[in-house]
This record gives structure tokens, C-alpha cells and sequence, in this order.
């Protein structure tokens, strides 16, 4: 009998029973791709992550939702380097291997810290009134026309105008499932600043055939949203905290940061709730 051992926890959690969930197995080097699909679906978590040995990093992850495998996600990211640290005494700097390249971190504390890749951005073929339709809204909820941003994952950036529209969001699945990023799926990230340092935000995505489901607290798409402010030119540094998942019943807390280099980091805390042991 093989066992695997494993760990609950929460990334941007503002308090014990908040934040996004996460399962880490610690060690991954005799898994097939197939169990840790398997097991992403046993746990039927947004993400579950496996950690395997690394040349180029401290360790190297591999991120699985129930649906397949992921280049990059910011919450499985960071949870996974809470592991990491522990595991191999890493002390506050160390890095972790992604299928979307080497990613730095930091820790102070329980707060994690991520360097997200610089962004690239595309232009979607749809119209504005295409785009807000896909959510719900007309184009005069969005302050901006939409944008393709990649600092790891792609996503579709969606700038609202109000927090009203925020809140009114609905997707309309069809057109929703319609707008693809570069590896087939739907990912789209609405948000709105409340002020000077706060964002709101929800992120909708392809959660199975003819679903789309939502997020509580999304690393990548905070990331990404860096990169919008980069692509549009806003003064740096920018420094902010994203609201996220209330309304879902998990709050999370993303704290982002553009300095004036033009790096995007994203962090949060992050919680250990609980350890267990697969076997098989």
C-alpha cells in the first residue's frame, strides 16, 4: 500500500475558515499524471497541488483542478511554498518550478509573496458590448474595453465601473463559453476600484461542459490585473488590496504590489487547517 501525505490549507485568508482552499501533497515523485488528476478529483478543491524535486528551484509543483492541469495559479502557488518552507527549511526567500517558468517568493510571517512573470497582452475579437454581455452588463458598466492579459495564466481582464455592476454580474454561460484564452477555457476577471488601495473583484471560469463557476480569491488574475495597470499606464508604484469572495462566503485578502521597476507581486496570508494521508 502506497501512502501519500497531504495538507489542508487556506491562501488569503483574512481569518482561519477564510480564504481560498488548497490541498498540497508533499511528495509527488512516484505519482502518475493520472493520480494527481485522480486525486484532484477526489478532493474536488479549485486546485490541488503536487510537489516533486526541482534543478532549477527549491521544489517544483504541478497545479490540478478537477478539470486538468494548470501552468500557473496564484493561490496554489503560494499555499505550496507555505509547504515548501517547512519541508526544506527554505528561510524567507526561496523559489518553486511552474509549467509557466521559475517563481520567486518571500515570506514575512504567514504572509506569502509572489513575482509574477512580466505580462503579455492581446486585444479579444469580440466588441465591447459583446464582452460586457458575457457577464451580464452593458457597455457602459465597463470603463474600459476589455483585455487578454498573461503573467502566467491568460485571462480576460474586465475593468467595471461601478461597484453595482460588480455586484450585478451574471454570466451568461454561452457567451461566456464563447470567449477562450490561449489554452481553451473561459477565464474572466471583473473588478472595480473602490478607492485609492482597495479593488473589488470576482473571477468567473470554466468549471466543467456548459458550467461556469466562480472563485473566492484568484492569485493569477490579481497578477494580471498588475499587468492592466501597467499596459494602461498607471503611476507606480501602485500598492493594493483586493476584496474578494464575500459574497461566496469566503472572504480572501490579496495584497498587490506594481513598483516602480514594473514588478507585479501578489501575496496574502496563508493558514495550515489540517494534515492527512491518502493511501492507495
Amino acid at each position: 500500500m502506497q501512502r501519500y501525505r497531504y495538507r489542508l490549507l487556506n491562501v488569503f485568508a483574512p481569518s482561519t475558515l477564510a480564504g481560498n482552499p488548497l490541498c498540497v501533497f508533499e511528495a509527488a515523485t512516484d505519482m502518475s499524471t493520472e493520480l494527481m488528476q485522480a486525486l484532484a478529483i477526489q478532493f474536488n478543491l479549485s486546485e490541488t497541488t503536487f510537489l516533486l524535486p526541482s534543478e532549477r528551484a527549491t521544489a517544483r509543483v504541478r497545479i490540478f483542478s478537477p478539470g486538468g492541469e494548470f501552468p500557473f495559479a496564484g493561490h496554489p502557488v503560494l499555499g505550496s511554498a507555505f509547504v515548501v518552507r517547512e519541508l526544506f527549511d527554505a528561510g524567507d526567500a526561496f523559489t518553486l518550478e511552474t509549467h509557466a517558468g521559475v517563481i520567486p517568493l518571500t515570506c514575512e510571517g504567514d504572509v506569502y509573496r509572489l513575482r509574477a512573470n512580466p505580462p503579455n497582452t492581446r486585444a479579444p475579437a469580440q466588441s465591447m458590448i459583446e464582452l460586457a454581455a458575457a457577464v451580464g452588463l452593458g457597455a457602459d458598466d465597463l470603463t474600459a474595453p476589455p483585455l487578454w492579459i498573461d503573467t502566467g495564466f491568460e485571462q480576460l481582464v474586465v475593468p467595471a465601473r461601478t461597484l453595482a455592476a460588480l455586484k450585478n454580474a451574471r454570466v451568461d454561460v454561452t457567451r461566456a463559453q464563447a470567449l477562450l484564452n490561449s489554452i481553451g477555457l473561459t477565464k474572466i476577471y471583473l473588478w472595480v476600484r473602490e478607492s485609492a488601495d482597495v479593488v473589488q473583484a470576482r473571477f468567473f471560469f470554466t468549471r466543467g461542459p456548459g458550467q461556469i463557476g466562480e472563485d473566492p480569491g484568484t492569485g493569477s488574475a490579481c497578477a494580471n490585473l498588475g499587468g492592466w495597470l501597467l499596459h494602461t499606464g498607471a503611476n507606480l508604484p501602485v500598492r493594493l488590496t483586493v476584496h474578494q469572495g464575500d459574497h461566496l462566503g469566503r472572504p480572501c485578502r490579496l495584497h498587490l504590489t506594481v513598483d516602480s521597476e514594473r514588478n507585479i507581486f501578489v501575496g496574502g496570508r496563508v493558514v495550515q487547517l489540517g494534515t492527512g494521508e491518502v493511501c492507495l
